[in-house]
């Protein structure tokens, strides 16, 4: 199979036997070995596991058993998932003293009861508080398009690994905009889903109120296919949502129509470069979105996800940081320990805002079904760069490349990110869609990508 083949593409060559499962996984080994050097996208390499399992399609199909809809697929998942065998590093050198994990995250096991490869697992901001994609322990992931700027982060291998052509599926996480942000960077789409949708079991917290979970590709429809491998409850996880699943592949292909889509203003264009308004515009142009609509105060919003993250996380990693605070990386060790200071009042009244925000937003969803924003204020910037300019002003870099994504993560809602392929470097935009409304947001995308308007581009090799 060609590098490039999507998983709709790689599924349907291995059940028609057009290919092998063994066949796929070995050339993504060998793209793995070829160009993960230079990226950096994975820390572990399952190479076993994998033929393993390609092995046992292959057989499946020889005895005319049925295959899922990501037969042979290869993917991979950030290294926060719990991988059976493998340590789970979250980014970290405090975990590499872990011991294995003894079984896989229940969306692993889902994806590969679908047919999936997993290849193994990626690099990440250490404990997922990171948007740059770059890790002091494991080095900085690297961008395909330009290996001298970032992916994006905290996924940020799980952007490289499939905007490099290694994988075409990844896992991530997305608390504040981990997903959506490498997605934007890397020329990718990303899924965002509403909180409590998809299992976080056995994957390594960082905000429980806030974290997701979902996949990474280079198609609207791998999205779609891996999304709804994915769903169901799952009472390991207490806030996993006890609904059945409702898949979005069959109203994937019934386009935009009929849909009432707005482009968000005032907050959402405020500090965007012209690349990221123009990747706004085009996509708006082409859903003939011709509305502006006002989230309300979500300059607050963004202030109360800090307060949030920032109190929850130093939570969790207090005892760590008492224990081996030497072993952090100290941007993210000194955030943690501001977190720990913050006053009681001030993270009980940004979760107050929340509910107050929530209701507020909740209400836009009664006059539109979707809602257009930037993904990232720019385009990927230098690995090691500190500051950007937003409206004319140079401000730290780290923090606002989340500049967008965090309203929205405050309160949950899903998102779809779609690639706009500018040049020399694309963008994303995000379409943002009512609670359990992801078969919403994926047919917008889907609706672009058949214009041609939102597409994963290829890097030059």
């Amino acid at each position: 199979m060609q590098t490039w083949a999507t998983a709709a593409e790689i599924a349907s060559a291995v059940a028609n036997g057009r290919a092998s499962a063994l066949e796929v996984i070995e050339a993504a080994l060998a793209r793995i070995e070829q160009k993960n050097p230079v990226l950096n996208a994975f820390t572990t390499v399952t190479k076993e596991r994998a033929l393993a399992r390609a092995r046992a399609i292959d057989a499946a199909r020889v005895k005319g058993e049925a295959l899922g809809p990501l037969a042979g697929v290869p993917f991979a998942v950030k290294n926060l998932f719990d991988v059976a065998g493998l340590q789970t590093l979250a980014g970290s050198k405090i975990n590499r003293d872990r011991s294995a994990a003894t079984s896989d995250s229940p969306l692993i096991a889902r994806l590969e009861a679908a047919g999936a490869v997993l290849a193994g697992a990626l690099n990440m901001g250490e404990f997922a508080y990171d948007f740059t994609g770059e890790n002091v322990h494991d080095g900085p992931s690297r961008n395909p398009h330009d290996t001298n700027r970032m992916t994006g982060g905290s996924s940020g291998g799980s952007g490289g690994a499939v905007a490099g052509g290694l994988v075409p599926l990844s896992l991530g996480s997305d608390t504040n905009g981990s997903i959506r942000v490498p997605s934007s960077l890397c020329g990718l789409f990303g899924l965002k889903p509403t909180y409590g949708r998809l299992s976080r079991a056995r994957a390594f917290p960082f905000v429980a109120s806030l974290d997701h979970v979902g996949p990474i590709g280079r198609s609207v429809h791998d999205l779609a296919v891996a999304y709804d491998a994915m769903q169901g409850p799952d009472p390991e996880d207490p806030v996993c949502a006890d609904r059945p699943v409702e898949p979005s592949l069959p109203g994937l292909e019934d386009g935009s129509k009929g849909l009432r889509i707005a482009v968000a203003g005032g907050y959402f264009k405020r500090g965007a470069s012209a690349e990221a308004i123009t990747a706004v515009d085009t996509v708006a142009k082409a859903l003939g979105a011709r509305e502006e609509i006002e989230v309300p105060e979500a300059a607050r919003a963004r202030a109360a996800a800090y307060i949030i993250t920032a109190t929850e996380g130093a939570s969790l990693h207090l005892d760590r940081l008492r224990a081996r605070a030497q072993d952090f990386d100290p941007a993210i060790r000194d955030r943690l320990i501001a977190g720990a200071m913050v006053p009681a009042a001030l993270a009980v009244k940004a979760q107050k805002f929340r509910r107050w925000y929530r209701e507020q937003v909740l209400r836009l969803f009664e006059k539109v079904d979707a809602i257009l924003a930037p993904a990232t204020p720019c385009t990927a910037p230098l690995i090691g760069q500190q500051t950007l300019v937003l409206d004319g002003v140079e401000m730290p870099l780290r923090p606002n490349l989340g500049l967008y994504t965090q309203p929205i993560s405050l309160i949950g809602l899903p998102v779809v990110a779609v690639p706009v392929p500018l040049t020399p470097l694309p963008i994303g935009v995000q379409i943002v869609a009512a609670p359990w409304r992801e078969d919403v947001a994926l047919r917008i995308a889907r609706a672009l990508e058949k214009q041609a308007v939102a597409l994963a581009p290829r890097p030059m090799e």
